[in-house]
Formats: C-alpha cells, structure tokens, sequence
C-alpha cells in the first residue's frame, strides 16, 4: 500500500487527484493540504510514503515545501506543474523532488507515476523529459553549478549512463545505446545516484546538463 499526501490549494482539483488516487486499491490518500506549510507540518506528522504537491500554492510554494520534506526525510515528492513553469519545476528537482506531472495528466498515468515513485524509480515520461531538459538548457543558469569533481567517484561506464540520462533517455533507450541489459542499465543509474548522493533519475539529468556531461 502506498501512503499519499496530496497538497494542491484548489479545492476541485484536489478532489478530483483524491477521487482518482483512491480509486486504486492499492493507493491509500492520508492526508490532504490546501498550502504548503500544511503540507509539511502533514508530512511531518503522517509520513507518507509520497506527497503530491503543486507548485503555486498559499503560505509555502511548492518548491520550498518540496525542499523542506525532501531535507527531513519526511516523504518522496511528486511535483505537479505546467509546462510555463519550467523554472519552478527544476526548482523542485534541485529541491530533491522524484518526478513531476503535469496537471492535464490522464488519471491512469497518475496512479501509474504514484506507484513508480512508490517502488523508488522516479520514473517520468522520456519524451515530457526530454522537453524539460532542452528548456532548461536554453535558460541562463541562475544558480551556481555544481562542482564538476563530483562526477571523479563514477566509473567510465555510469559517466556514460549519466550522460543518456542528460538526453532524457529512459533506461531501455540506454541500454540500446550503450549496447548493455536493461537491468545493467538500472543497476548504474542506482550506483551514480548513491555516489552523487541524488534521490532521482531527473535529478540526474539536471546535472548532467549543468555539467556538460
């Protein structure tokens, strides 16, 4: 059973993400939060497995909320958002966020992303990914990069698995791109994000654009 807070300010479309996440019998909704420090001080008491959290919202935005829950091991976070705010999202990211959707997300993805991020991976659409990852690049980097030698604790091969995750490349894409299994693939991506001390996939595609890889 996976464990959800949901955290979205509007009333209606909170409804609508509860109606849909307690449709699936294997999704229990723990908790609901109309701003974002309710959504912490929830996370705090309630420790779900995941929070679904909106960006914009009253009190705390999503992202500060993000990083809060993230910092004290409350919850993994799923970040809801539209494609005009970009730079809230890789806020969340940068923040520890697992993944994102976006609002007009039909409710089988929904409840598909919810149990991905429940079973650790993270996972996000390639192609919404992808899209994410060229807009990010394109903007001028306002926060200060990461430090390059922390990619001198990876091996040739997970440097190389770094750089298909830059490409938003999921891990079966991977795999035919470097010419390895599937679940080798996996086991790298789980590696570097351990060295990198990363809590996603997509975390790790930020980075790797930020450095170049």
């Amino acid at each position: 059973m996976i464990r959800v807070l949901v955290a979205e300010d509007q009333s209606a479309v909170r409804a609508g993400l509860v109606l849909i996440l307690r449709s699936a019998p294997d999704i229990e909704v723990v908790g609901e939060a109309a701003d974002g420090e309710r959504a912490v001080a929830l996370a705090r008491e309630l420790r779900p497995d995941l929070v679904l959290m909106d960006v914009q919202m009253p009190r705390l935005d999503g992202v500060s909320a993000t990083r809060q829950v993230v910092a004290e091991g409350l919850a993994d976070v799923l970040v809801l958002t539209t494609f005009d705010l970009d730079a809230y999202v890789f806020g969340a990211l940068r923040a520890g966020a697992s993944g994102f959707l976006l609002k007009n997300t039909e409710a089988k993805d929904l409840l598909e992303a919810v149990r991905a991020v429940g079973r650790g991976e993270g996972l996000i659409a390639p192609a919404v990914t992808r899209r994410l990852i060229a807009e990010f690049a394109a903007k001028p980097v306002r926060e200060p990069t990461a430090d390059p030698s922390v990619l001198d604790t990876l091996t040739r091969r997970e440097r190389e698995v770094l750089s298909c995750l830059g490409e938003g490349l999921s891990n079966a894409e991977t795999a035919v791109r470097l010419g390895m299994a599937e679940a080798t693939v996996k086991t790298h991506v789980s590696r570097l994000l351990g060295k990198l001390n990363l809590r996603s996939r997509v975390q790790a595609a930020v980075l790797a654009q930020e450095l170049g890889v």
